[in-house]
């Protein structure tokens, strides 16, 4: 009797080892290839343009398949009751008070999985947050009813100078140049209510506060060149939906003719055309604020 229960607890161990090794398998397997891209990023947007970006992309498919895995792991194991363990005829089947394995693999498991999940995401989101002493380039983004200018730098911090700026209007996008392959410093701070910096291409944004505050990130660099639409991410009033701008990556020598002709006095447009790029936004462009003289009253009547 002994021996048969022993071999029953270790026939019951094996099972589960197997259930375990299997979903392992699965986690490994789906790891090896392109997961992300066959499932289009299992809702999380594709096409991150710095490190952080690709950081937090793998960390989510990670995240989706380690889930799935799990998932896969708890179905298998409660259709396999049901069916083991389904009723025959008028006697019930065995009716088991306790199992050691199951119960330790269900205790164990949610602590594992939550552990490696938090360092994972400790690890991802410190690299995120990081600053560094003397980046590259300082960008000071100023927010406001309903638009953005952007002063480039020539240090950290509010008492640093401003070599050169852009500055939109409803008639034209503002265009944010910045180099690729360079540390870049955002510095961000409103003039009237919170606004949120956001370019989808960065997959994460950041709220550029009113007041003293000052919000600061950084990227560690932008790997390709091109031209990425950046929006207000935070309902700040009524043309909120208006309030865009456009990043565009270029190499690092096209930015510096591109300050050097911004401070020798040449508008933004002209900058861009001086170094082979197109002078306003090419991914967004001004809307119809529609503001009329008869805005509120089309008939134009007292």
């Amino acid at each position: 009797m002994i021996a048969r229960g022993a071999h029953g607890r270790t026939g019951r161990a094996g099972r589960l080892a197997g259930l375990g090794a299997g979903a392992l398998a699965l986690v490994f397997l789906l790891g090896g290839c392109d997961v992300g891209s066959t499932f289009a990023g299992f809702g999380w947007p594709e096409g991150g343009v710095t490190p952080q970006a690709n950081r937090m992309y793998d960390l989510w498919i990670g995240s989706v398949i380690a889930a799935l895995a799990v998932g896969v792991l708890v179905w298998g194991l409660i259709f396999w009751c049901v069916i083991r363990y389904r009723k025959r005829g008028d006697e019930l089947p065995v009716q088991t008070r306790y199992n050691m394995p199951m119960e330790f693999l269900y205790t164990i498991a949610p602590i594992l999985v939550v552990c490696v999940l938090f360092y994972y995401t400790a690890v991802v989101q410190t690299n995120v947050d990081e600053t560094k002493a003397e980046p590259k380039v300082t960008v000071e983004v100023v927010a406001f009813k309903w638009n953005w200018q952007f002063n480039y730098r020539d240090g950290e911090g509010e008492h640093a100078n401003t070599v050169a700026s852009t500055l939109g209007s409803s008639d034209v996008i503002p265009v944010l140049v910045l180099p690729t392959g360079e540390r870049i410093r955002f510095e961000e701070t409103s003039k009237d209510v919170i606004h949120s910096f956001w370019v989808p291409e960065l997959l994460f944004k950041r709220d550029v506060f009113p007041g003293n505050v000052r919000n600061v990130f950084e990227v560690e660099s932008i790997d390709q060149e091109g031209a990425y639409v950046g929006r207000c991410a935070e309902l700040c009033g009524t043309y909120h939906s208006m309030m865009n701008f456009e990043l565009r990556a270029v190499s690092p020598d096209k930015y510096q003719r591109f300050l050097q002709a911004k401070r020798d006095g040449a508008t933004t447009q002209e900058a861009l055309q001086s170094i082979g790029e197109e002078p306003l936004a090419t991914k967004t462009e001004p809307f119809d604020t529609k503001r009329t003289a008869s805005n509120f009253n089309p008939s134009g009547g007292e």
